[in-house]
């Protein structure tokens, strides 16, 4: 199965950002016009397209749904949304999917209380996101840790949709991704992994791509500053499949 390409889009006060290591206050702009650019990745072939929304993963409130159901809507038969930030309730998902989007991603509320998921899997496709460093998860916005380790979190969650595994020190840093790390979660689980964090080139895109067992690679930065194309890292993909 070849792996698939989620082009990221982060929403901050409606606009497209990113954030190195999580840190808000180390924040990049990149456009006032989330609609557009997750458009612009449908259209140039991406199956997936993944937004976080950094203010409800931050403060709980959900200010950019508005946006995220018209993103849903303009990707309407070209591509799918998953989205993930502050989705911790049932509430939450089922407003999410009413909105169009395919799939939710859990983190903090997953890892306190992994039934959460399965009942919310009733409902939508759930991804669980699991944030780290060195092994450790972190929650609330990447500011805490939750004192469970990834590897023990991959055994917790057998009704998900996916892990998305992000390395938490590499994200937003163009450091390259944990092929080890990554590796590593792939055999301890039979649930679908999506790696977040760190792809900043085409051979970095390369190199996941022939990760056995690797369902999805998350990109976003290197997109923006024009390391690749969304039609690239898809050629990549296509070829390493």
């Amino acid at each position: 199965m070849a792996v698939e390409l989620y082009p990221a889009i982060d929403l901050r006060g409606g606009r497209v950002v990113r954030l190195s290591q999580g840190d808000y206050a180390r924040e990049t702009t990149y456009g006032d016009d989330p609609v557009r650019v997750a458009d612009e990745f449908a259209t140039a072939g991406a199956p997936w397209v993944h937004v976080v929304d950094l203010d409800a993963a931050r403060s709980g409130d959900p200010v950019n749904r508005p946006i995220i159901a018209t993103i849903a809507s303009r990707l309407a038969g070209r591509a799918r949304l998953q989205t993930g930030g502050g989705v911790r309730t049932s509430f939450d998902a089922e407003a999410l999917r009413d909105a169009g989007v395919a799939r939710v991603v859990m983190g903090s509320a997953a890892v306190a209380d992994p039934n959460l998921v399965s009942a919310v899997a009733d409902a939508i496709d759930v991804a669980v996101g699991l944030d780290h460093r060195a092994g450790r998860v972190a929650v609330h916005g990447w500011t805490e840790d939750s004192g469970v380790s990834l590897d023990d979190a991959l055994t917790w969650f057998p009704r998900a949709a996916a892990f998305v595994i992000t390395d938490i020190a590499r994200d937003g840093m163009l450091s390259g991704p944990d092929v080890d790390g990554l590796a590593h979660a792939i055999a301890r689980t039979s649930v679908p992994v999506i790696a977040s964090g760190g792809v900043a080139s085409l051979d970095d895109v390369a190199t996941l791509a022939g990760l056995s067992g690797l369902a999805g690679v998350i990109t976003g930065r290197a997109i923006y500053e024009g390391r690749f194309t969304v039609p690239e890292a898809l050629a990549v993909l296509r070829d390493q499949s």
